[in-house]
């Protein structure tokens, strides 16, 4: 089982529901979830508006087609699939729990989000006594990019026999796929933050930590370090906390250089997670571990292992919505898709988000990535 992730722009669509969306001009969630009531017909629920936390904001709308599912049937697929979103993943979670998140007003109607830098300006403040005398004024100058919006998705099938067993017996129904689907699709979108892949559309890209060009460096970092570099920007396994502590610092100062100072996220490989917990200091006693250590440099405000991040590779992170941030539509959601024959329905997990990594005019950039 593998996630998908189709885009559509200007130029075209690139996968199956960026096909569908492009040729019918729109996709109604609702109208891809029917279920069958107790009177045996077949119903959809669609938003009309309003707020979509309310029940009055969706219509009830009989449907002429053959249901597959039940209303409760639905609801266990959504509740593992939800189960499945609020485990740990990583880079994308924090991005959510820290805010940093720019909602689209129409999720199936945008293809591309247009947005703008900015560039600093010449001008100044001027200290006068009399407050008449006029300021220098500048305009500053603003720069249109553009960033695809794409839908990642993930397909799983409910074969017909395993689901008329289930109602048969009163067993609720197996949502092994479901799950298998909703996690395939957040590791894709945990591969396009941590991973080396960028999705070029629609005269935008989509970058990830490992591939934005404005990035900071190991070569930034060498800068800071002077003479001293090559015996300290070495692989954690090679080298002692005190120099790990050196790299950190470094790398907070490159992003100081270019005038973000936090608070900043310390992402790491797996292979460097057991190294954090070794011993730093030992005095009167007391124990600290390079982990504390590196905690108790200004404005590191968390140290986290991900899964997907190449091995001897640091991230350090402003997190601040200027940095990176979540351009979100829509959240995980389970939809019907086709029928093949009446023996197997076929079914998606699809998203609608996308890690949105920027810097200013000047390319500077809250982000420092070293290589060791």
């Amino acid at each position: 089982m593998n996630a998908q992730v189709d885009l559509i722009t200007a130029n075209g669509a690139l996968g199956e529901i960026a096909n569908k969306l492009a040729m019918s001009g729109r996709l109604d969630i609702g109208r891809m979830r029917p279920y069958i009531e107790q009177d045996g017909q077949t119903y959809v629920s669609v938003y009309v508006g309003g707020d979509p936390k309310k029940e009055d904001a969706y219509r009830v709308l009989q449907i002429n087609q053959a249901g597959t599912l039940r209303r409760d049937e639905w609801k266990q697929l959504d509740e593992a699939v939800l189960k499945v979103a609020e485990s740990r993943l990583g880079g994308f979670q924090d991005l959510i729990d820290a805010g940093l998140v720019y909602n689209l007003g129409n999720a199936m109607g945008t293809t591309v989000l247009e947005y703008h830098d900015i560039s600093d300006t010449d001008l100044s403040a001027d200290i006068t006594m009399d407050g008449i005398t006029r300021a220098q004024g500048a305009r500053p100058q603003f720069t249109t990019n553009y960033l695809p919006i794409p839908i990642v998705h993930a397909d799983y099938e409910i074969n017909a026999r395993v689901l008329a067993a289930s109602r048969n017996l009163g067993n609720p129904l197996d949502t092994t796929m479901a799950e298998r689907a909703a996690r395939k699709v957040q590791e894709k979108l945990e591969l396009m933050l941590f991973g080396d892949t960028t999705y070029s559309y629609g005269g935008g890209t989509i970058y990830s930590y490992m591939n934005f060009p404005s990035a900071n460096t190991e070569t930034e970092v060498t800068s800071i370090l002077g003479t001293n570099a090559s015996i300290i920007l070495k692989p954690w396994n090679e080298v002692d906390g005190t120099k790990i502590v050196q790299q950190v610092i470094a790398m907070k100062q490159a992003s100081l250089n270019d005038k973000f100072f936090g608070p900043w996220n310390l992402y790491i490989p797996p292979a460097y997670e057991t190294i954090l917990d070794e011993d730093y200091q030992v005095s009167g006693g007391k124990v600290i571990t390079i982990r504390d250590r590196l905690m108790a440099i200004s404005g590191i405000r968390n140290i986290k292992v991900i899964d997907f991040m190449p091995a001897d590779t640091v991230l350090l992170v402003q997190m601040t919505s200027d940095v990176v941030r979540v351009v979100r539509g829509m959240g995980l959601q389970n939809v019907e898709w086709s029928t093949e024959g009446n023996m197997v329905t076929k079914y998606k997990v699809m998203t609608i988000q996308v890690p949105q990594i920027r810097a200013d005019q000047e390319g500077k950039c809250g982000i420092v990535r070293v290589e060791l």
